[in-house]
């Protein structure tokens, strides 16, 4: 028997893959002539969201909001939050903003961080550090030191949090922002002034290479909202000097409106042609009005009220269904972070959640829920095996449940193609 899903002809190649199962007891024997249903648990491609909210709920803190840079819903609301959270992401974006993360050298906010780190992961998701080492949100205790000593306490600072963190945030943005770090004239800080020391290339290679010494297991991106030539030309420089990049950060803050397909395959093309992994690591679109065209740095944005409209929440939706549905049928992509689920503190004050600030969806968080949860993916189907205990599946990369009865196995379709793989199911 056949399992199919759901699926669009854009992206079935490269993001669906074909098994024969062969489902058995503890005992070996085959589970053979038996209704079994098959459905599918979590994607392979990582479909995520930044974590910020869930600060203070996830360490039990009840009187006081998150003190991420960025804001974050009230505790009170976490448990509401977090069902919608779940439901759409299974990859976490949590801020280790250094200024922040040890406002007061020598003590870092390790424990909250890693108690939030920890509640993601029990809950079925990957967690992503973000970021090591950035000029912007840098502590300002670095403005004291010399350049050696910020070079000192980089390298300290990766080492520390990498090491405490390994085997909970195992994925990190090594380095945020390199293009525009040595000339970055915004405001004072540690790391402008080590990268103009350094320059861009030696920067990135401290950065990355020592969170790989700390753990050469971990998945590190350099990342960039700058999409120019300047990035491309920084990449060809790192890969050219030996440093070893696991995957590629692209920013897509579209608070002045939505590129369009033909702007976001230009863009994929590009940077594609490295050979590495894309992650869509900041992704934003808004349900108000946009941001004016005018405006060259986003921060400078700044109003009191920007509320989400309804003609802006159609808006939205259309253009969150575009985007996603262009994102996953590029086969480079192999990840996208939506900057934020909720209005209630979101960077720049921008209608950009996918969550009202009064915890409603949008409609934009409905649109993106069909094509996580229903067409591109397979739901609960019951099939009966052979005569030894087989059945096909043709379904998303991803990681499924296989229930015989009152015994379950998992399954893990991983290669993707028309080749058909051959698994074993173990149902206990």
């Amino acid at each position: 028997m056949q399992v199919a899903s759901r699926s669009t002809p854009e992206v079935m190649n490269h993001r669906v893959g074909r098994s024969t199962v062969v489902v058995r007891t503890a005992a070996g024997d085959p589970v053979a002539d038996t209704e079994v249903v098959v459905e599918q648990t979590r994607h392979a491609f990582a479909f995520a969201n930044i974590g910020f909210d869930f600060i203070g709920f996830a360490n039990g803190e009840t009187d006081a909001r998150s003190d991420s840079p960025f804001g974050g819903a009230a505790p009170s609301e976490g448990a509401h939050l977090a069902e919608l959270w779940f439901e759409l992401f299974n990859t976490a974006t949590l801020p280790f903003y250094w200024g922040a993360f040890e406002p007061e050298r020598g003590h870092p906010d390790t424990a909250r961080l890693l108690r939030t780190a920890q509640w993601f992961v029990d809950h079925g998701c990957v967690v992503k550090g973000h970021p090591l080492a950035w000029h912007t949100l840098a502590p300002h205790w670095l403005r004291d030191l010399s350049v050696d000593e910020v070079e000192a306490a980089v390298r300290a600072r990766i080492v520390r949090d990498v090491t405490d963190f390994r085997g909970v945030v195992d994925v990190w943005d090594a380095i945020n922002e390199v293009v525009i770090m040595p000339v970055f004239d915004k405001e004072e800080n540690g790391l402008t002034r080590l990268c103009q020391k350094l320059g861009r290339v030696e920067t990135v290679r401290l950065a990355v290479d020592t969170a790989r010494a700390a753990n050469p297991d971990a998945t590190l991106l350099l990342n960039d909202f700058d999409m120019s030539p300047d990035y491309e030309h920084l990449i060809e420089d790192c890969l050219d000097a030996g440093i070893r990049i696991d995957a590629l950060g692209l920013q897509s803050h579209m608070h002045q409106g939505y590129w369009g397909e033909e702007k976001t395959l230009a863009i994929l093309e590009r940077f594609s042609r490295f050979g590495l992994p894309l992650h869509m690591t900041e992704t934003t679109l808004l349900s108000g009005h946009l941001m004016p065209r005018e405006i060259v740095d986003l921060n400078d944005y700044q109003i009191p009220d920007w509320p989400s409209t309804p003609e802006g929440e159609e808006r939205q939706a259309d253009e969150v269904a575009r985007h996603y549905t262009t994102l996953v049928a590029h086969p480079a992509v192999q990840a996208i972070t939506y900057w934020g689920l909720t209005d209630d503190g979101a960077w720049l004050g921008a209608p950009g959640g996918l969550v009202r600030a009064d915890g409603t969806p949008k409609p934009a968080y409905r649109v993106l829920q069909g094509l996580i949860k229903d067409q591109w993916w397979l739901a609960p189907t019951t099939v009966r095996t052979d005569a030894d205990g087989r059945l096909g599946i043709e379904g998303f990369l991803g990681e499924y449940r296989v229930t015989a009865g009152d015994r379950t196995g998992q399954l893990t379709i991983g290669s993707a193609g028309a080749t058909t793989t051959v698994a074993e199911v173990v149902v206990t």
